[in-house]
């Protein structure tokens, strides 16, 4: 069973939160440092993101780009906006499937809770065309193997 939680606010937001079994400043690097980025933020099973750029700091560029299995690819590409280390980014992002989908702007907040970190992720949408295109893909389902694929890597990291 999943155990990411995702609402909508309005025509506009998507919240997404979820436990992760790590303490804030691990789970915090895991979102900006771009070689543990690789290891976990694949979606399913079998991908693989062979590019991943990440400059965290306000105005340092975001570029991360997976295979889809049959000769193509699609990417992300975006900008950090504000980095509070160990509690909260703020960044833009925009996803070419292949064309390019309009921006996301997204604040991620890490808050410690027992053993691990509770994520608060907001993305603000343009309107509610997109916001409704976002909740009928597969993200959900990518985001939760991606956060289970973290987990596996930060408790790998603490043996």
């Amino acid at each position: 069973m999943a155990r990411l939680e995702l609402a909508t606010e309005d025509d506009r937001h998507i919240v997404v939160t979820r436990f992760v079994a790590a303490p804030p400043e691990a789970v915090y690097r895991a979102h900006v440092e771009a070689d543990t980025i690789r290891r976990w933020m694949l979606g399913p099973e079998g991908w693989e993101m062979p590019v991943c750029a990440s400059d965290p700091r306000p105005g340092g560029g975001i570029r991360f780009e997976w295979p889809d299995g049959e000769g193509g690819s699609f990417h992300l590409t975006g900008e950090y906006v504000a980095l509070e280390p160990f509690s909260r980014i703020v960044h833009v992002e925009r996803m070419f499937l292949p064309d390019p989908r309009p921006d996301n702007h997204v604040e991620t907040r890490f808050a410690p809770e027992g053993e691990g970190t509770r994520i608060a992720m907001r993305m603000t949408l343009p309107d509610g065309q997109t916001r409704d295109a976002m909740l009928e893909s597969d993200m959900a389902e990518g985001m939760e193997r991606s956060y289970e694929r973290m987990e596996r890597v930060l408790a790998a990291s603490r043996s």
